[in-house]
């Protein structure tokens, strides 16, 4: 179980990351680049704890899923972006009881915080978009 959650935990970190690299470029407004860069930046990480997390588990990584497709407005992927941060947020706290090894505690304390700042700063981009 624990590990399928992580599969499906590296499968998201990892879309999300490509997802709001390609989000980015929608974007003039530098207080919105720094909340879309900040959030990329920490997917990178969570996908990376993950996966080393995965190897440590099983011997193995996991392999990398097909990209999301670009994206071209903005209020509809901050709106998007909440939501899958949201989700993230419930995989994470499920995960975070069933930890099978104590090497697992730091990565999803880390991403399940990170998930919390990323649902607001997404939240704040979509309320203020017209």
């Amino acid at each position: 179980m624990f590990i399928d959650q992580l599969k499906e935990a590296i499968e998201g970190e990892y879309k999300a990351y490509h997802f709001y690299q390609s989000m980015y470029g929608l974007t003039k407004d530098p207080l919105w680049k720094d909340f879309i860069k900040h959030a990329y930046e920490d997917e990178k990480s969570h996908y990376e704890m993950f996966q080393q997390l995965h190897y440590i588990l099983t011997g193995k990584f996991v392999q990398n899923p097909r990209k999301p497709l670009p994206r071209y407005e903005l209020k509809a992927c901050a709106k998007q972006a909440l939501l899958d941060e949201l989700e993230s947020v419930e995989l994470y706290k499920v995960m975070l009881l069933t930890i099978p090894i104590p090497q697992a505690y730091n990565p999803l304390f880390i991403a399940l915080h990170d998930e919390m700042e990323h649902a607001i700063r997404f939240s704040t981009m979509y309320n203020a978009l017209e």
